[in-house]
């Protein structure tokens, strides 16, 4: 048996090596999106990936989101795996009518007949001093479409795990990569082609005071926070949502059972966002359990700013520091 190349990759790197593994073992994935081809993806996620497949199997397609969406549908219920990117998240929105009433609808108006394994790749989030449009985090949107997965990697061995598992599913998946970690952060990945399970929260660190629920780039700034908790004595649980939708309940309220508290951070705005759900959910569920009301962390309810006032909208180490301190006092 041969042993699995393992490589130090940021994530960005991850995704490219999820996508060259499952390619290569699946003639059916295909790869369509602006500049994804020739120029290797804004963000340089595919490149080298025509030159390895050739351009039937990574295609370059006109600056068009409903296009490019409504495209992936087709190729889907007739037997393709596409891997569909829009460069940023703040184009998906003229792709929402293929979406939302056609891929997340296809297996249920068919009666199972048809299916739509189709992975909907897009960057998202703040951080990287781009325009509104270029920085949005709206996962809550697509989050509360039946019929569509919502995944957000938060590491290099996130990203390759849960894209190779995205590509297998048979339905439809929205797949976030936050791009302000893009190469801010690197693991060891063994390229060795295995899924991490959708569905399923992690638990990046234990602890026994607060629970701390979060997802996607914010992780890294929640673990920071967990740590120098450690020196005021405060014993922090972090749970990496990653899948958005369906949410792992089980794992949330098992873990606020055990702490008793619970800050929720996301950088999305607060109203109606995913940390909103998971709330109530502990709300409903876990209500005896809560020594403290639950916290969020959010971005505001604006439109992203311009790089200049950015940081002052994306949740810092210090928010997150002085809701857990908050929690804790009560």
């Amino acid at each position: 048996m041969s042993v699995p190349e393992i490589r130090e990759v940021t994530l960005v790197e991850a995704v490219n090596m999820a996508l060259a593994w499952e390619m290569g073992q699946d003639e059916n994935v295909v790869v369509l999106g602006e500049d994804v081809a020739t120029n290797g993806g804004v963000f340089r996620a595919t490149v080298g990936l025509k030159e390895r497949f050739g351009f039937k199997r990574v295609m370059d397609t006109p600056l068009a989101e409903n296009l490019i969406a409504g495209t992936a549908v087709g190729m889907a219920t007739q037997g393709l795996k596409p891997v569909a990117e829009f460069q940023f998240m703040g184009f998906i929105y003229a792709g929402m009518e293929q979406i939302v009433s056609h891929a997340a609808r296809m297996r249920n108006r068919t009666r199972g007949r048809l299916h739509c394994p189709i992975v909907y790749r897009a960057p998202f989030g703040g951080g990287i001093h781009a325009p509104e449009h270029h920085s949005e985090s709206t996962e809550a949107l697509f989050a509360h479409i039946p019929g569509l997965r919502v995944v957000i990697p938060s590491s290099p061995q996130r990203a390759y795990g849960l894209l190779l598992a995205a590509i297998r599913n048979p339905d439809p998946v929205v797949f976030l990569e936050p791009k302000r970690i893009y190469r801010a952060v690197t693991q060891s990945v063994p390229n060795n082609g295995e899924g991490l399970p959708l569905d399923t929260c992690f638990t990046p660190r234990e602890g026994d005071d607060v629970t701390l629920i979060t997802w996607g780039a914010c992780v890294q700034e929640t673990l920071q926070a967990a740590t120098r908790l450690i020196e005021q004595g405060v014993s922090s649980e972090v749970i990496d949502v990653a899948t958005v939708s369906p949410l792992d309940r089980e794992t949330l309220l098992c873990s606020v059972a055990k702490t008793g508290r619970a800050v929720i951070v996301h950088e999305a705005c607060r109203n109606g966002g995913v940390g909103a759900e998971i709330a109530a959910s502990i709300a409903e569920s876990a209500f005896l359990d809560l020594q403290a009301p639950v916290v969020r962390v959010t971005g505001y309810d604006t439109i992203m700013p311009y790089y200049r006032n950015e940081q002052a909208y994306l949740p810092q180490v210090s928010d997150i520091i002085e809701a857990v301190e908050q929690v804790i006092a009560l």
